[in-house]
């Protein structure tokens, strides 16, 4: 009697373990289905101050929390998304500050926030905008959901200047039916403490032509530090709300402006005068 309790005991536990598994989503057979699948990407290289970053994360903090992103996710065709957040830098530091997960009511949203208020903030050497498109790429397809859209935000201030190519990153990720939006951040209040020559005149241009990419693709930009929150929560409504529909993808991307999407690698060399995209203010 003793030997059959044995054996039948490491059975009932798998049993159990498969129950839990299939409750969470973990069974690798029975995916998630969500409106969205959305990776965060968010900039914390050096050119990123102190200040941005509290600002930046704030803002995601409060637009995750407020009704009109709640509203955003009930009303799609599931009423729930999937959504990780991770910081980047250069081409060695992509990190999950809150790994995926479902956001489908209030309480859902403020565990995600709360998570996210209570890291620590890290600035990092360098911009590798193409390493944290691969590395966005696995996370969407490694996890375990399977959404009518995926989509990789990037919010950053500068150039990529290290790593794979951001036009090769882009069009990788577009040829696999995953959208690049971006939050350009070009704040200029004479607050850097890095020589000017490190940002293009208009970070918007480069992320228009460089980093964002497929069906619906937009930016929104920030060009003051006091709305940098708003930026977050209408870039967040708009990207979650999304006509669910447009699922046929197009070609990649033909990039025509190879100088722009290199100016950071060039600047970096800093080995002759600046090419003539990089303009002046008006």
């Amino acid at each position: 009697m003793a030997m059959g309790i044995k054996r039948i005991r490491p059975v009932i536990a798998a049993v159990a373990f498969l129950i839990m598994a299939r409750g969470t989503g973990l069974a690798a057979d029975r995916p998630i289905e969500v409106d969205l699948e959305l990776v965060l990407a968010v900039d914390v290289s050096l050119s990123m101050d102190e200040e941005e970053q509290r600002l930046q994360r704030l803002g995601y903090i409060d637009a995750i929390r407020s009704p009109e992103v709640l509203s955003a996710i009930q009303n799609g065709l599931t009423g729930r998304i999937a959504v990780t957040y991770v910081e980047w830098a250069g081409h060695l530091h992509q990190e999950v500050i809150v790994d995926w997960m479902v956001i489908d009511s209030e309480d859902k949203a403020h565990q995600f926030a709360n998570r996210l208020a209570r890291a620590p903030f890290k600035r990092v050497f360098r911009t590798a905008i193409g390493s944290i498109i691969h590395y966005a790429i696995e996370m969407i397809e490694d996890n375990a959901f399977t959404g009518l859209r995926r989509t990789i935000d990037i919010s950053g201030d500068g150039p990529s200047n290290e790593g794979p190519k951001v036009v090769d990153a882009r069009n990788a990720a577009v040829a696999r039916g995953i959208v690049i939006n971006g939050l350009p951040i070009d704040i200029d209040d004479f607050r850097r403490p890095w020589p000017k020559f490190f940002d293009p005149a208009e970070i918007a241009d480069y992320y228009e032509h460089c980093v964002i990419g497929g069906p619906g693709a937009f930016l929104i930009s920030v060009r003051k530090r006091e709305n940098i929150g708003v930026a977050v929560k209408r870039k967040l409504v708009t990207e979650i709300a999304a006509n669910t529909h447009r699922l046929n993808f197009p070609p990649v991307i033909k990039v025509t402006n190879h100088t722009l999407c290199t100016i950071g690698e060039f600047m970096w060399r800093k080995t002759e005068p600046l090419p003539t995209v990089i303009k002046p203010r008006p």
